[in-house]
């Protein structure tokens, strides 16, 4: 008797969080996350900000290569996207985010939506409001989150060990300072450089193929012999010639 009033009780309180918070209780789904919460099961054609939203937080399971754009839009490869973080995780991997996958996700991220292994400070020592760089300071530190999403995905696929980050947004004033090219990606938000720890720099810039970055530059490049430097860009720049890339 004890136990079925408590549970009924705790289906009360379940309806008035679902209510403040404007999420539909649902088959188990409901779920108030402190910085997205999604309300509906996303599949292949659908569209909208929550696609997007999940976008982000697969950019890190493009495949081999690959680069998931993060247009809204649900077609094959944000569902092999889906699909491939659903098996990275045990999860069924059928390539469609419901209750099981959000949850996973809800499991990942802080309340300030980067994931839980990786911070804006660790990803900002140049300084506090990701101002002066080659765009504007919130695009910077979206740029960033995304990064961060990445190597998120990168890092679990390396036996969820440290990935030691040594520099990644830079202003115009503090790239400068560290001689840093004009057009680094750096100023964009959107670069990181690793250091070696848990992993050499070698099986960083081999693993980081797999995870959406478009550059990567490791030891064997020119001033890269210290680091493996990982970013975005439009087009694909990979150069680690001691590592065979």
């Amino acid at each position: 008797m004890i136990r079925r009033i408590g549970t009924f009780l705790a289906a009360i309180a379940l309806s008035i969080v679902s209510t403040v918070v404007g999420v539909t209780v649902s088959g188990g789904a409901a779920h108030a996350d402190g910085c997205y919460t999604w309300g509906r099961t996303l599949s292949e054609g659908m569209s909208g900000e929550d696609v997007r939203q999940l976008q982000i937080r697969v950019a890190g399971y493009p495949g081999y290569g690959n680069v998931l754009t993060l247009d809204g839009a649900y077609g094959p490869a944000t569902r092999a996207a889906v699909s491939r973080f659903q098996q990275a995780y045990g999860l069924s991997a059928d390539g469609i985010a419901g209750p099981q996958t959000f949850n996973r996700i809800y499991a990942l991220q802080d309340d300030d939506c980067t994931p839980v292994n990786f911070s804006y400070a660790e990803l900002n020592d140049c300084n506090s409001d990701w101002s002066g760089g080659a765009v504007s300071a919130s695009t910077a530190k979206f740029n960033a989150r995304v990064a961060m999403w990445k190597l998120q995905a990168m890092r679990h696929a390396l036996g969820d060990q440290q990935i030691v980050v040594t520099s990644a947004f830079r202003s115009h004033a503090c790239n400068n300072a560290v001689g840093g090219s004009a057009s680094s990606r750096h100023l964009y938000g959107d670069a990181v450089d690793l250091g070696a720890g848990p992993h050499s720099l070698c099986r960083l810039a081999q693993q980081a193929r797999n995870h959406g970055f478009n550059e990567i530059l490791g030891p064997g490049y020119p001033d890269h012999n210290d680091h493996t430097h990982v970013a975005h860009k439009s087009s694909r720049t990979w150069s680690a010639p001691n590592c065979g890339i």
